[in-house]
């Protein structure tokens, strides 16, 4: 009798790790395999959200060298404008983006428009 039910555990138990690597052995249907081709409007987008992380990366490594003393506050000084300008620039060009789209969702929607509530 316990013979029986060690083999009837077994067989549960390969049972259940084939189920549960099934998934993992199948290849993937084509279609969910597609990354597809970004428009412009998302290519854009990625370049921005890019060189926002850049220059907000630059700045953390800048701020970081200048307290651990690897810069020196003359460097800092001379360094840390430029690197926020890049930020404020990447940052802003982001929010005119997004400003840009949610008008035209709005458009698309029928919503009105702070230009066209204005105007009317």
């Amino acid at each position: 009798m316990t013979a029986a039910a060690l083999v009837l555990a077994a067989l549960l138990a390969a049972g259940c790790v084939v189920l549960v690597a099934l998934p993992f052995l199948r290849e993937p249907d084509p279609e969910s395999d597609d990354l597809g081709e970004l428009d412009e409007a998302e290519r854009q987008r990625l370049e921005l959200l890019e060189a926002r992380d850049r220059a907000l990366t630059a700045l953390k490594e800048l701020e970081f060298d200048h307290r651990t003393g690897t810069v020196s506050d003359e460097d800092y000084r001379q360094l840390v404008g430029p690197l926020r300008r890049d930020a404020a620039t990447a940052l802003q060009a982001l929010e005119r983006e997004r400003g840009e789209a949610a008008a035209d969702e709005d458009v698309r929607k029928g919503r009105p428009t702070r230009e066209r509530t204005l105007s009317g």
